[in-house]
């Protein structure tokens, strides 16, 4: 049973829609009955991103008819990060869950993301233990997922389900990008929100084909390794990119400290030393120091960016004022 706290706050379901007409009606049944059900204030919000179905024009005939649905439509694909990231915009909720168009995620679970979130965390993920997916798709995920919880420190089962509840405060405290949407719940661990996860019912696919394919999870592999990076040197590029100039430098520059003990023996004819010029250890030096002094200057070009463009951005996350400070901020 959900707990009085949660059942009294507004609850925004935000939900992407690419080419899901034929599953949208189902989908708002279901989430109507839910809400219906277990006593829920609850918002839909569904973002139709670039949908070239009649996916629209079903959400306006949804809006018309249930007052709690909006719909936000964009001019062409964006992507789902874009859809998500309009849609944590435009929520007014406490609350916020996200869940896909395709009716594989269960609005019946929502009542059991709310009990995990009243009991502590700022995230709840779901988990799809038993899934109805090919199996090359189901062997791909676990590869991603445990290289996503080896890279970021964040051991979840299932880093990208589609269906997640958020206090409010965590999804305003985001920004998402590119293909960043599956990596909500790492971002927010970094920024010191508690996640936890929870078992969800997995159902099978009934209308159009997954938008899955092999290169999304090469794109996504690209975007663990930017936020891999973000996490551990956004807000410090120098840390990286000189610690790896630094390290080039020293080693072109041993070499060549070694190629001039050489020449100096050779010069006053020491036996078994010859010229330098010919040898390879020359040209790796000499390409070492000056891959030294450029990963450097990289990193000293990327720290004035940030000094310049991050001003006004703050790389913390405030969890709680004590009042008189609360006070003093109105």
């Amino acid at each position: 049973m959900e707990s009085r706290e949660s059942s009294s706050k507004l609850i925004s379901v935000i939900i992407p829609v690419l080419d899901e007409a034929e599953s949208l009606g189902q989908l708002a049944d279901e989430l109507r009955a839910v809400a219906e059900t277990h006593h829920l204030p609850i918002e839909v919000i569904f973002v139709d991103d670039g949908s070239r179905d009649d996916s629209w024009q079903k959400i306006l005939r949804l809006a018309a008819d249930d007052a709690r649905v909006n719909g936000i439509r964009f001019r062409r694909n964006f992507g789902k990060a874009a859809a998500l990231a309009a849609g944590f915009e435009a929520a007014s909720g406490e609350i916020v869950i996200q869940m896909d168009a395709d009716l594989q995620d269960d609005p019946a679970e929502m009542p059991a993301f709310l009990k995990k979130l009243a009991a502590g965390s700022d995230v709840v993920n779901g988990w799809k233990r038993k899934r109805y997916d090919r199996w090359q798709r189901v062997w791909s995920s676990r590869v991603f997922n445990w290289m996503v919880s080896y890279l970021t420190g964040l051991k979840l089962h299932d880093h990208n389900c589609g269906m997640k509840c958020f206090r409010a405060e965590v999804v305003k405290d985001i920004d998402l990008y590119g293909e960043l949407h599956r990596f909500i719940p790492v971002i927010a661990h970094a920024r010191g929100y508690s996640v936890t996860e929870m078992e969800v019912r997995h159902r099978p696919r009934q209308y159009g084909h997954s938008k899955y394919g092999i290169h999304r999870y090469m794109k996504g592999v690209l975007d663990l390794m930017t936020v891999t990076f973000l996490i551990g040197f956004g807000q410090r590029p120098l840390h990286l990119l000189g610690g790896v100039g630094l390290a080039a430098f020293l080693l072109g520059a041993l070499g060549l400290s070694y190629l001039s003990i050489c020449w100096l023996l050779a010069r006053f004819g020491v036996e078994g030393y010859g010229p330098i010029g010919q040898r390879p250890l020359l040209t790796y030096s000499l390409g070492a120091v000056v891959l030294g002094f450029q990963m450097i200057a990289i990193g000293f070009l990327a720290e004035l960016m940030i000094a310049l463009n991050v001003r006004n951005e703050h790389n913390y996350s405030v969890a709680e004022l004590t009042k008189r400070r609360r006070q003093m901020g109105n």
